[in-house]
C-alpha cells in the first residue's frame, strides 16, 4: 500500500479516510507517472484541535488549518513553474488532515466533504512531491494538476465558478526549517 493512515479522531472513522487517502494518493502519482508502489506516504485523520497544536509546533500558527504536509526532504523546483524533479523511490511524508475544518470549508463551499477530502489529500501529496503556490507560476501549475487528478477521480472542479475557491489555510512544512 502506498498510504498508511492513522485516525485519532472519531469523526473520521465513518468516512473511510484510509481507501479515501490510498485512492487520491495513488491518483495523483498515477497521473504524473510515478510508480505506486515505490513510494509510501503516512496519513493522519485528526481533529481540528491536533492539527491547531501540529499547526503552531511546525508553523507558528497554533490555529486550526485543513491540511498539512511534511516531506521527507525538500523537492521544490528552482524555477517558477517547473515541474520538480522526481523523487527517489521511498518515504515522501507525512499529511495530516482534520476533520472539523474540512467539513466547515465543505458546507461553506456547497460541496460534499468528502469530495475536499480527496482536494485536499491531492494537494497535501502534491506538496510532498515538490509542487507548492507561494508562486504565481507555481500555483497555476499546481491547480492544474490539482483539476486534472480530482477530474479523474470524478471530484468536480473546485478552482471553477462556483467552486471552492482557494483552499483556505493549508500548510506545508518545509524541511529546510
Amino acid at each position: 500500500m502506498l498510504t498508511d493512515t492513522v485516525i485519532e479522531a472519531v469523526d473520521w472513522e465513518d468516512a473511510d479516510l484510509p481507501v479515501i487517502a490510498e485512492r487520491s494518493a495513488e491518483a495523483t502519482l498515477g497521473h504524473l507517472g510515478l510508480d505506486t508502489g515505490a513510494y509510501e506516504i503516512v496519513v493522519l485523520g485528526c481533529d481540528d484541535a491536533r492539527i491547531a497544536s501540529l499547526n503552531g509546533a511546525f508553523r507558528g500558527r497554533p490555529a486550526p488549518t485543513n491540511v498539512l504536509s511534511w516531506p521527507t526532504e525538500e523537492r521544490g523546483a528552482e524555477s517558477e513553474g517547473d515541474t520538480p524533479d522526481a523523487p527517489e523511490p521511498g518515504e515522501l511524508g507525512d499529511i495530516a488532515i482534520a476533520w472539523g475544518t474540512c467539513a466547515r470549508e465543505a458546507e461553506a463551499a456547497g460541496r460534499p466533504v468528502i469530495d475536499h477530502v480527496i482536494h485536499l489529500i491531492v494537494h497535501g501529496v502534491l506538496h510532498l512531491l515538490g509542487y507548492d503556490h507561494e508562486r504565481d507560476g507555481d500555483a497555476a501549475l499546481m491547480e492544474r494538476l490539482e483539476t486534472d487528478i480530482l477530474c479523474k477521480l470524478g471530484v468536480p472542479d473546485p478552482y471553477a465558478e462556483g467552486g471552492q475557491g482557494a483552499l483556505g489555510q493549508t500548510g506545508q512544512i518545509r524541511t529546510d526549517g
